[in-house]
């Protein structure tokens, strides 16, 4: 790995390179399996499981298609070769700048792919460099990744900078009063982690919010503007309601993916570093990742007056009462998790770092079960 910057670094071997994307395709299984055993103790309702099932379908699509592009890297020298970079101090993920390369590629992989030669063509090249030559292809090896790169990019799924705001109708309280679950992500370049928001949605106007021409795509713009991982829920929800009269935000969730610990690829500091490099686990068991959920709910409405004759409904919302910790996280609770292996979590046990106590703690079996302590 080379420097960047003092956060970024680059993988410039390809072994490296591999096992960087072996550990997020791991790790992704692992957060599916996560997502359901949250569904099972209530946490998350069916609804909430496929829409999270979908963005980290996404995520592990992202990397599968990020590691094709890469395959060949250190072995391909001149303007064609390229390396990842990710960050290694901040979150374990890619740089927003690869996920921007990436969707910036997808417009064009139609293109790319009619003029690139097809697989069955560069696999016959293939064979005859090997056995006529006795050379490893490594041009047409590189010329097969960009192939099977775009290729991913064209079937689309991927998790991308910016995922548009979709409704789901939940059904309707009254004549007057549709209920939707509004859903969004964002690849934060802040911190250069994927952020997914899950928000129910009282509609009052005259036309359904998906086929409002006016509202909706005004609503998606506000959303979208108001991703920010610095920005607290409560002030998105309060801006939101603020500015759709007839829109009334009743819960609004913000699920942080990652950061991803490793002590082969990270160099974040605190009792996580220590703990894996106490665990001295071997190849794709040195890991951890957090998982964290913010969730503001509405406490009560109240009625403001709109113009001379006219009122509107206004959420309150409850913030953590506890210490004063609602004023300063913006959110009603704040749920802290991590993933990680078996042997990882048992040094972690052992030495029972402060700050850990509340945090939830969901351990991956050498068998891929995934089970949950607090």
């Amino acid at each position: 790995m080379t420097n960047l910057t003092q956060d970024h670094a680059q993988l410039n071997d390809a072994l490296t390179a591999r096992r960087y994307f072996a550990k997020f395709d791991a790790i992704t299984t692992h957060l599916a399996r996560v997502a359901g055993a949250m569904e099972s103790e209530g946490k998350l309702s069916k609804a909430d499981v496929a829409i999270l099932g979908r963005y980290i379908l996404g995520i592990s699509r992202t990397f599968s298609a990020l590691s094709n592009k890469y395959l060949l890297t250190g072995r391909i020298s001149g303007p064609m070769a390229g390396v990842l970079d990710f960050d290694r101090v901040e979150s374990g993920f890619p740089v927003a700048q690869e996920l921007m390369t990436m969707a910036n590629d997808a417009h064009q992989a139609e293109r790319h792919l009619r003029n690139m030669p097809a697989k069955s063509e560069i696999k016959d090249d293939m064979i005859r460099k090997i056995v006529g030559d006795l050379e490893i292809p490594t041009k047409l090896q590189f010329a097969m990744s960009q192939r099977l790169y775009y290729e991913e990019l064209q079937k689309g799924e991927l998790f991308w900078p910016q995922n548009d705001p979709e409704a789901l109708w939940m059904g309707n309280d009254g004549d007057s009063r549709r209920r939707y679950l509004v859903h969004w992500a964002v690849y934060d370049s802040q911190v250069n982690l994927p952020v997914i928001y899950l928000m129910e949605v009282e509609d009052t106007g005259s036309t359904a919010l998906p086929k409002d021409q006016r509202r909706w795509p005004e609503a998606q713009a506000h959303l979208m503007a108001q991703s920010l991982d610095g920005l607290k829920l409560v002030t998105i929800a309060k801006g939101f309601d603020e500015d759709f009269d007839d829109l009334h935000p009743k819960r609004l969730r913000r699920f942080h993916v990652g950061p991803m610990y490793s002590s082969a690829f990270t160099r974040q500091t605190g009792p996580l570093r220590e703990v894996l490099e106490e665990a001295d686990a071997g190849v794709g068991e040195d890991w951890a990742l957090a998982w964290t959920m913010e969730e503001l709910e509405s406490e009560r409405v109240i009625e403001e007056k709109s113009g001379w004759f006219s009122t509107v409904e206004r959420e309150i919302f409850a913030l953590d009462p506890f210490s004063g910790h609602g004023a300063d996280t913006g959110a009603t609770r704040v749920e802290r998790a991590i993933i990680l292996p078996q042997k990882p979590y048992q040094v972690l046990e052992e030495k029972k770092p402060r700050g850990f106590r509340h945090v939830r703690k969901f351990v991956v079996s050498p068998q891929g079960r995934v089970l949950s302590y607090r």
